[in-house]
């Protein structure tokens, strides 16, 4: 098996009594964290109209984040595209990249990142954005292309430079637009397993080369909750599983303390509906991760893993980034065993 990047998706959620600095700082620490611990990216997730998400202004994050840390590429999980203008998004990520050289990814997702009311404000009742998610990839690409010196609509800064752009996704569709368009592909199993597999396949099977991409590059984003022991990843997982009961069930609350049980513990609706958005969670202690990573990483040939941390504790959760740290250092030992 391959050598498999790993990196963090951020949403900057806020904690139980916390405040929206106090989860700003938090993602911001947990990205100088991961800066020195071989991580390869942390991606920033566009979300609105989310009372306990700090992350709406996603490229003002990036910024934050990419002036706070060395190494990792800093970018977007993504940029809602239809929430926005092309043109916008390219002098947006131009000036990023102009201030960190080599360290911006953008990530383009189609949907709106919030509900329909909030996405008709966003779009000033231009409800119909979303059909010309193709359109608008294509035209970001070329804002960014130095071929585009003599058209009389520039980006500046934006032009001529070196952003790779990704294709964002949790069903078929995005699936055969990255391969169509020969774009690095990231999907959404965090929250969307369901169409986890069948999309990895299309996507290889119908990839195209392009300027940007020769071979298909296939990131999954999955949930770990990572522990000392598996009793303990156990106890810190139900903060996830009770915060995603809240999503279900309409009822969001902040991030909160872990549980012995979890609060919608015989309620088989809401049990059959959490169950269904973390199937592909990940949850466990160092040996046991590597084990289910292995699994996932040759069933869908994954190229890179990103990870969500839901951890309650702030030390816990930084723990948890060096549980799994060492987690693909096994596989990759592994790896090495297995060339001799």
């Amino acid at each position: 098996m391959k050598n498999i990047k790993y990196s963090v998706l951020e949403l900057a959620s806020l904690c139980k009594n916390k405040t929206v600095s106090d989860a700003i700082e938090r993602a911001k620490k947990g990205a100088e964290y991961i800066d020195e611990r071989g991580y390869t990216r942390m991606w920033l997730a566009e979300h609105h109209n989310m009372e306990h998400i700090a992350s709406s202004a996603t490229s003002v994050l990036i910024g934050h984040i990419a002036g706070s840390t060395k190494n990792i590429r800093v970018g977007s999980g993504g940029v809602m595209l239809p929430n926005y203008a092309p043109l916008v998004i390219a002098e947006q990520f131009g000036t990023l990249e102009s201030i960190y050289p080599g360290r911006i990814d953008l990530g383009l997702g189609r949907a709106p990142g919030t509900d329909q009311l909030t996405a008709m404000a966003l779009r000033r009742n231009n409800m119909n954005t979303a059909f010309y998610f193709k359109d608008d990839v294509m035209a970001l690409q070329q804002y960014f292309s130095a071929e585009n010196v003599h058209a009389k609509v520039r980006a500046f800064p934006g032009e001529g430079l070196d952003i790779p752009i990704w294709i964002l996704g949790s069903s078929t569709d995005s699936a055969y637009l990255a391969a169509e368009l020969g774009l690095p592909y990231a999907f959404a199993a965090h929250f969307a397993p369901a169409m986890l597999e069948r999309a990895a396949m299309i996507y290889r099977e119908h990839f195209k080369p392009s300027a940007q991409l020769k071979e298909p590059y296939f990131m999954v984003c999955v949930n770990i909750i990572a522990g000392e022991t598996n009793k303990e990843a156990r106890l810190l997982a139900s903060s996830l599983f009770n915060l995603f009961a809240g999503i279900v069930t309409n009822h969001r609350k902040p991030l909160s303390p872990p549980t012995e049980r979890l609060i919608y513990e015989g309620i088989p609706e809401i049990e059959n509906a959490v169950n269904s958005m973390v199937s592909s969670t990940i949850i466990g202690n160092e040996e046991e991760i590597a084990e289910h990573l292995k699994g996932l990483i040759e069933r869908v040939n994954a190229d890179e893993i990103m990870t969500t941390n839901y951890i309650y504790d702030d030390e816990k959760r930084l723990r948890a980034f060096d549980i799994i740290r060492k987690s693909f250092g096994r596989l990759e030992s592994s790896n090495q065993s297995n060339q001799f």
